[in-house]
C-alpha cells in the first residue's frame, strides 16, 4: 500500500520543461483494462541507427481508481533496467543514464518498454501514452535537467575537481588513502555553500554515471559534466557533453590541436585551456600548453587561477599564475573568458587551504541555474574569479559611451578621442585597493563601494577590466574585460 502511495505521489509530478516543449520522435499509447490485472504488457517500438541518447516520457489516467502501473526498458539484445512506479520521465546514453538504468550502446531495432500492472480494478479502463525522444547529434548536451534555480543571479562554483575515477583520493575509515567516490566531492561543494560543480576527471567518462545517479539528491547544487583532456603539449577542461572525446592528440586519430578542438565543437562542448603557465616536463608531464597552432579563436575560457598552483608557489601570484598568458591573448584580439577551478584532488582538505573544493571559486552571472545556462553565462564572460572561494563577494564592471552602454564580458563601440566612463560595483570586500587593467597595463587606487574611474579612447580596440586587492596588495578578485572598438 505504501510502495503504491509512492508511486502515486512521483507520478504526480509535472514533467521537467524540455519534456513538454519539445517534440517526441516517438508516441506510444494504449490501454490498461481488468484483464491485464498483475500482467507485464510490452509495448514495442524502433529505434533507428544512430541515436545517441533515448529518453521516456511516460504518463496514464487510472489513478484515481487504483491503478498503478510501473515501468522498465529493454533493448533487441538485454535488460536496461526497471524503475517500477518510481519515475516518470528517464533517459539513458552512451555514457550516463537515470538511476534505475543502464548506459552503453543504443543498438538499432525493437526494443520494449515493459509495463508492470500490480493493480488495474476489473472494471477501469485507463489510458497511457510513452513519448520517446530520439537524439542522433553527438553534440548534444549530457545529463539533460531542468534548472535547479530559475531566474538571473550570480552562481558561485567550482570548474576543476578530480575523483577516484582519475586521480582524486581521500582518507579512508582507516586513515589509509583510497580512489575518492563522486559523492564526496559533492558533499564538499555543498558544505562550501556553492551553486555548481564540474566533475573533470582525466580523459574518461565513467565519473558521469556516478554524477546522473547523485544529481537527484544534490537538488541546490548542480553537477556539470566535464573532463580534463590530458595530452602531452597540455591540458584543458571540456564543459558540457558526457560523448566520448578523443584525447590522443599527435595520434593519427587527433593529428593536431585543431582536430581536437573540432572535436570538443562537435560534442557541443566549451574549451578551456587548464593551468596554462606551468611547467612542463618530468615533474608535470603537459601541465602547461606548450601546442602549437592553437586556434585561439575556438578557445572560450582561460584557466587564470589554479588551486593546485597557489598552493605550489605558496600565493595566488607567481609565476604559475595565468594572467599574463591570457593577456596575451586579449591582446591579440581574442575574447576569452577568464575563470579559475581548484583542480581539487582531495575532497576532504580544510577549506582554507589553496586547491579545498571552491578555492578560487568562479561566479559566473547566468541566465538560470542550469549546465546550459552556466555555460552561456561562461561564454557571454560576466565572470569573475574569487580566489578565497568566499560565499558573498560580488565584482561587476559597466560602461557608458556615447553609442551605448556594455558590461562585463560585452562589447561597446566609441568615437575616437571620446571618454568613456566606467562603474566598478563590488560587494563583500570590505576596505580594499581598486587595480584598473587597459590592454595590460595597471593602476591602482584605494576602492570606495562604487567606483567611477575614465578613459579617453584613441582610434584602436581596446580592452578594460579590473581586480580588486586587499590594503596589503594581496589579489582578491580577478574581474573580465569590457570590449572597445572603434566605430567605423
Amino acid at each position: 500500500m505504501i510502495r503504491c502511495l509512492l508511486a502515486l505521489i512521483v507520478l504526480a509530478l509535472a514533467p521537467p520543461a524540455w519534456a513538454r516543449e519539445k517534440a517526441p520522435d516517438l508516441i506510444l499509447t494504449g490501454q490498461i483494462v481488468g484483464a491485464d490485472h498483475q500482467t507485464y504488457k510490452p509495448v514495442t517500438f524502433e529505434v533507428p541507427p544512430g541515436v545517441t541518447r533515448l529518453t521516456v516520457a511516460f504518463d496514464y489516467t487510472g489513478k484515481d481508481q487504483r491503478t498503478v502501473v510501473d515501468i522498465g526498458l529493454m533493448d533487441p539484445q538485454r535488460f536496461r533496467g526497471w524503475s517500477g512506479g518510481n519515475k516518470r520521465t528517464f533517459t539513458l546514453a552512451i555514457e550516463d543514464a537515470t538511476m534505475s538504468y543502464l548506459p552503453g550502446p543504443l543498438p538499432a531495432g525493437r526494443w520494449t518498454l515493459l509495463l508492470g500492472i500490480p493493480n488495474t480494478r476489473a472494471a477501469t479502463v485507463a489510458s497511457y501514452e510513452a513519448r520517446i525522444f530520439l537524439e542522433r547529434a553527438t553534440g548534444a548536451p549530457g545529463l539533460t535537467a531542468p534548472p535547479l534555480k530559475a531566474g538571473p543571479g550570480w552562481y558561485r562554483g567550482d570548474l576543476h575537481a578530480h575523483t577516484g575515477h582519475s586521480d582524486g583520493s581521500c582518507q579512508t575509515q582507516s586513515g589509509a588513502r583510497a580512489p575518492c567516490p563522486v559523492y564526496r566531492t559533492a558533499e564538499a561543494a555543498s558544505a562550501r555553500g556553492m551553486d555548481f560543480i564540474a566533475i573533470t576527471d582525466h580523459n574518461t567518462t565513467s565519473h558521469f554515471e556516478a554524477m546522473a545517479e547523485l544529481q537527484p539528491a544534490f537538488d541546490k547544487l548542480l553537477l556539470i559534466p566535464g573532463r580534463e583532456v590530458t595530452t602531452f603539449q597540455g591540458h584543458a577542461n571540456v564543459f558540457g557533453p558526457t560523448a566520448f572525446i578523443d584525447f590522443r592528440l599527435g595520434d593519427p586519430a587527433v593529428p593536431d590541436v585543431r582536430t581536437l578542438q573540432g572535436l570538443v565543437e562537435a560534442a557541443g562542448g566549451l574549451l578551456s585551456i587548464n593551468h596554462p603557465s606551468a611547467p612542463s616536463g618530468e615533474a608535470c608531464m603537459g601541465c602547461g600548453w606548450t601546442t602549437a597552432n592553437t586556434d585561439y579563436a575556438r578557445v572560450q575560457a582561460i584557466e587564470v587561477a589554479n588551486g593546485g598552483s597557489e598552493r605550489a608557489q605558496g600565493g595566488a601570484e607567481g609565476p604559475l599564475l595565468g594572467l599574463a598568458f591570457w593577456e596575451a591573448r586579449l591582446n591579440a584580439g581574442h575574447r576569452i573568458t577568464a575563470i579559475g577551478g581548484s583542480d581539487n584532488h582531495d575532497a576532504g582538505l580544510s577549506p582554507d587551504v589553496a586547491s579545498s573544493i571552491g578555492r578560487p571559486t568562479t561566479v559566473v552571472h547566468a541566465d538560470e541555474l542550469s549546465t546550459a545556462g552556466l555555460l552561456a553565462g561562461l561564454r557571454a564572460g560576466r565572470v569573475f574569479i574569487d580566489l578565497d572561494g568566499t560565499r558573498d563577494r560580488v565584482l561587476d564592471l559597466s560602461a557608458r559611451g556615447a553609442m551605448g552602454t556594455a558590461a562585463m564580458g560585452g562589447a561597446l563601440p566609441f568615437q575616437r578621442g571620446e571618454t568613456v566612463t566606467f562603474t566598478v560595483t563590488a560587494f563583500g570586500v570590505g576596505p580594499a585597493m581598486l587595480e584598473v587593467v587597459q590592454d595590460g597595463v595597471g593602476r591602482t587606487s584605494v576602492f570606495t563601494s562604487s567606483d567611477v574611474f575614465s578613459i579617453k579612447m584613441g582610434d584602436r580596440p581596446s580592452w578594460v577590466r579590473v581586480d580588486l586587492r586587499d590594503l596589503g596588495g594581496r589579489l582578491m578578485l580577478i574581474g573580465n574585460p569590457i570590449y572597445l572598438t572603434p566605430a567605423r
